[in-house]
């Protein structure tokens, strides 16, 4: 492909602009196939949730307009008049279905209204503006009123929203950072901007493709920021490796051969290791389907299809750029003379210690980064919910307000219960003994009567919680119900199903189920990766070392994320809401876990490609480990810090989950880039000499240090 790209460059580049415009336009046709409430279910709460779905008595998008005074108390007569104008209004809209009579709070301070909408919350997302609306249209005819809406669908309006603009930042963040330091490594703003170009095109392929994949993989509105992340730091990573080994082959050629041969030879070594990565980074991430989880499956689709598509530019668009690039340079300038590639004096430096002292520095440098590991054993996971969602978002304050009026709406239990028609009357009288047991709880609040669905056959209890979801009474109160009074108040009744559902069962559910298949996970990602080392460098120590080397960063960077974000560090420093620093979001350390890995597959490729080129060539081990080392460290860094800038940038967004992700990516990333690849990895494979390469053979043959270059100019690509 990388040939006939560069024997074709213009038929390439328009090829694969054409290609990225039907990517776009063919996800604009298709939309967006958005994750609905029944794939999120797991666990008993899912069960309960489904048996409740088949009766109709499934939980209904409800809207609350809470009516309260700006300052002082309320005024009841003009909070009546609201309310009225409110109720008569929404009844008038489409997406309406009931509208309930207003609710004063107990101490009289707030008046709230209960809208139920229409249809399921996927419908009723797509009609909540027009609530919104009037609800400001109302708010604007009574100044001196505090009118204000709130709800799962308002929140998740706002969240979306938020979201939006998070991604508008962060692109406004990354991209002139990307480009300052490009233009610091290539001191030219044309070849700058080929990383960008390649990188921001392969971003919105894959952003057209997504939209086409998520009628296979629903998408649950986070696929566009993973796109994003990954998309800018691979991209320009896979570019900057091909250009530097470009500019390699241009220096050895002393103007030899054309643009296209030289492209050509890069695209032998340089383009197949980016091929590699790219498998490795998609293989280790495919381990995320193994999950069982729409939200692990939407992020493994993310960030596959991004990879996917950028290893695709860097054997297409990449080279037919590079050829058209070179192609006017040589029309401007004669060839420059040959140097000799060397690594600079910094990284000489750098690179000494593990070359003198390996014993000292691997040890050193490997007891701190498993000193930085040590919080890992202590970090403590938690399904981030509307508790941490930001507080800028109108919807959430609202919340915030009307459960402090309110304490019944904070959270609930729903205790779900299937049966034959005739055991209605006994199943009723179950869950009515029920209501009654838990009264004398604290950790419970009187419930409403049961619901009984059309047919008879299943009948739900709801069970008010006067806490917050994330709390640990609301846990314990789930734990008492479960175990202790749904057994008791149905042990007479051993032949009906009895399942329970509500807020804090699905986050409960969600990570037991998560945590069920964390074990899968990773064996098959250590094995796999192991497999994929081993098939690239046919030696079973480079798969083993490799294996070893990204538990090692993986491990640090959560180490360091339970520092900063569970101990708060993070608050102190970059004054971050406690409620994105308390605890670790749970679906933060697996992903991690998988991505990390990948990313670190493509440091692991670019270096030991070059350290096996050098052996290859029959270098000594020692010498080889350093040559490899240090001609692909100014790559490596350059691609760190793009990808450091790339992943810091979402420290600053709103949604707790990406700040994690974000800073735990960027400090890995920065350990992987100065302290594994240039301490550790060298130390470890000088201390191992030949043996890095058991079982193969290859490396034990004596060649030539350096081979010459055949002048190709008939064929010269072939």
């Amino acid at each position: 492909m990388a040939r006939w790209s560069a024997e074709h460059p213009v038929r390439a580049l328009i090829g694969w602009f054409v290609f990225v415009g039907l990517c776009l336009g063919a996800g604009a046709l298709a939309g967006t196939n958005s994750a609905t409430v029944a794939d999120h279910w797991v666990g008993e709460a899912g069960r309960a949730d489904a048996m409740a779905a088949s009766g109709g008595l499934q939980r209904k998008p409800i809207e609350q307009i809470t009516i309260a005074a700006r300052s002082g108390p309320l005024d009841q007569a003009r909070a009546e008049a609201a309310a009225a104008e409110v109720a008569s209004l929404m009844r008038a809209l489409p997406a309406v279905e009931t509208v309930a009579p207003p609710v004063r709070s107990a101490d009289g301070a707030m008046l709230r209204v209960e809208v139920t909408m229409k249809g399921p919350d996927e419908e009723a997302d797509k009609q909540i503006g027009s609530l919104l609306a009037l609800t400001e249209q109302v708010q604007q005819r009574h100044p001196a009123l505090l009118v204000a809406e709130t709800g799962n669908v308002s929140t998740s309006a706002g969240v979306d929203q938020q979201r939006g603009d998070d991604l508008a930042l962060s692109e406004a963040i990354t991209l002139p950072v990307t480009l300052i330091t490009l233009l610091v490594v290539f001191g030219s703003v044309l070849m700058a901007g080929v990383p960008l170009l390649l990188a921001l095109s392969s971003i919105a392929a894959a952003m057209g493709l997504s939209m086409l994949v998520s009628h296979v993989v629903p998408d649950v509105g986070v696929g566009n920021n993973i796109i994003l992340l990954i998309g800018m730091a691979v991209g320009v990573d896979y570019v900057l490796f091909y250009l530097k080994r470009e500019r390699e082959e241009r220096e050895r050629a002393d103007g030899r051969l054309d643009s296209a041969a030289i492209v050509g030879l890069a695209a032998e070594t340089a383009g197949r290791t980016v091929v590699v990565s790219g498998i490795a980074v998609i293989v280790s991430t495919a381990t995320l389907y193994l999950v069982a989880d729409v939200i692990f499956s939407s992020l493994a689709t993310g960030t596959i299809t991004v990879v996917l598509v950028s290893v695709v530019s860097s054997v297409t668009a990449l080279p037919a750029l590079l050829v058209v690039l070179g192609r006017r340079a040589e029309r401007r300038a004669k060839p420059a003379k040959p140097k000799k590639v060397r690594s600079g004096r910094i990284w000489d430096a750098m690179l000494r210690p593990a070359a003198t002292r390996p014993v000292l520095t691997l040890c050193v440098s490997a007891g701190v980064l498993l000193l930085l590991s040590l919080p890992v054993l202590g970090m403590q996971m938690r399904v981030l919910n509307q508790d941490s969602h930001s507080r800028e978002i109108p919807a959430m304050r609202t919340f915030d307000r009307m459960t402090a009026a309110f304490p019944e709406l904070r959270t609930r239990h729903d205790v779900v219960v299937r049966a034959e028609p005739a055991e209605a009357e006994a199943v009723r009288a179950a869950l009515v003994d029920l209501g009654r047991r838990v009264q004398g709880d604290p950790l419970f609040m009187a419930p409403a009567p049961p619901q009984t669905s059309w047919d008879g056959r299943v009948i739900m209890l709801q069970l008010p919680v006067p806490f917050k979801t994330s709390s640990a009474e609301a846990a314990r109160s789930l734990t008492h119900l479960r175990s202790d009074y749904v057994p008791a108040a149905f042990r007479a009744l051993p032949g009906v199903e009895v399942a329970v559902s509500g807020d804090v069962a699905h986050d409960v559910d969600y990570l037991a189920h998560q945590n069920g298949k964390l074990p899968l996970v990773i064996i098959a990602l250590l094995v796999l990766t192991f497999a994929v080392s081993v098939v690239v460098f046919r030696s079973v120590v480079i798969g083993l070392v490799g294996v070893a080397l990204n538990l090692l960063s993986a491990a640090a960077s959560m180490g360091l994320l339970v520092i900063f974000f569970q101990y708060g560090l993070a608050s102190t420093l970059f004054g971050f809401d406690p409620s994105a620093t308390s605890a670790i979001g749970s679906r933060v350390p697996l992903f991690l876990f998988v991505i990390l890995f990948g990313l670190s597959m493509d440091y692991q490729m670019f270096v030991v490609s070059r350290i096996r080129e050098a052996a290859l060539c029959g270098v000594p081990a020692r010498q080889a480990v350093l040559q490899g080392v240090g001609q692909s460290a100014k790559v490596v860094t350059s691609a760190a810090i793009v990808m450091v800038t790339v992943f810091a940038t979402f420290m600053f967004l709103h949604l707790a989950e990406m700040k994690q992700i974000g800073f735990s990516l960027a400090v890995a990333v920065l350990l992987d880039a100065f302290v594994i690849r240039v301490l550790i990895l060298p130390a470890a494979l000088t201390l191992l000499g030949r043996a890095t390469w058991w079982p193969s053979r290859l490396v034990h043959r004596t060649e030539p240090e350096t081979t010459p270059i055949p002048v190709r100019q008939a064929d010269p690509v072939g």
